[in-house]
């Protein structure tokens, strides 16, 4: 990152630029999903009754705010640049980046595996993939304009890097905003759930039924099940965490059991 703003300051590159900005953002990108995969494995107090796990989306979080600053910085100095034209040094570009390409394809090789399963991780991958391509772009900028002196396509393959970042950027924000809100996992239908419950033996009816995900590959779920006059509690509980665990990945549930005409002292959410 540090070469990087120094060959683009001295090279009055801003595709050179763009790609430092994205160094930085992986620096503290990395570090904070480092730290939060640390974190998350310690002996969280007694308090935090969940643990710590959730400071890996507030990372991926963190993550995205800091990708949509830098993409929106870069468009903003591609254009400043586009208005008013100015000398680049191609030779200086063109070193930098090529170095940079290989630093950034041995980070993505590391991140790779990881990122299918964690949206922290993922976060810190699509950082590394967007300095990668960054990387690539700034070396096909030195080529074109060492080789016909148009400048124009530095700021231009600059915008073009902050384009790519912005959608990657918001469905990646999007999942740990969606996480944070404690929606149902994608793709899982509630009703659904509350069906396949339901129609367990001994089970009457399926209410106040919760599902969330309490971070990646972590999946949780509570519900009130009203089990029929006779029907064996044990059996009805092994038989709902069966098939939450099996047809639905939920391994952490907490089923409350209830005999008919019940009526809970609070009120459902």
């Amino acid at each position: 990152m540090i070469v990087e703003v120094i060959a683009g300051l001295a090279s009055g590159s801003v595709a050179l630029l763009s790609d430092a900005l994205h160094m930085g953002t992986d620096v503290l990108g990395l570090g904070m999903a480092l730290a939060a995969v640390k974190l998350a494995k310690r002996q969280a107090p007694a308090h935090r009754t969940f643990g710590t796990y959730r400071l890996e989306i507030l990372a991926a979080l963190a993550n995205g705010v800091l990708l949509f600053a830098v993409a929106i910085y870069i468009l903003y100095e591609a254009w400043q640049r586009i208005r008013n034209p100015e000398g680049v040094t191609s030779g200086a570009m063109l070193i930098v980046a090529v170095v940079g390409l290989i630093v950034n394809l041995i980070s993505f090789k590391l991140l790779t595996a990881g990122a299918k399963e964690s949206i922290n991780v993922k976060g810190a991958f699509f950082e590394v993939l967007s300095d990668l391509l960054g990387s690539i772009g700034v070396i096909i900028a030195a080529i074109i304009v060492a080789l016909t002196g148009w400048t124009y396509a530095d700021p231009l393959i600059g915008a073009a890097i902050g384009l790519f970042i912005l959608p990657r950027t918001w469905r990646l924000t999007a999942q740990a905003v969606r996480v944070l809100m404690e929606a149902a996992p994608p793709g899982m239908e509630i009703d659904e759930v509350r069906a396949a419950v339901a129609a367990i033996d001994g089970v009457a009816t399926v209410h106040d039924m919760h599902v969330w995900t309490l971070t990646s590959g972590l999946d949780s779920a509570a519900a009130h099940v009203i089990i029929d006059q006779g029907a064996d509690l044990g059996s009805v509980l092994t038989g709902v965490h069966t098939v939450l665990a099996e047809r639905y990945n939920v391994v952490h549930a907490t089923i409350q059991v209830e005999p008919q005409g019940f009526e809970h002292p609070t009120t459902s959410i």
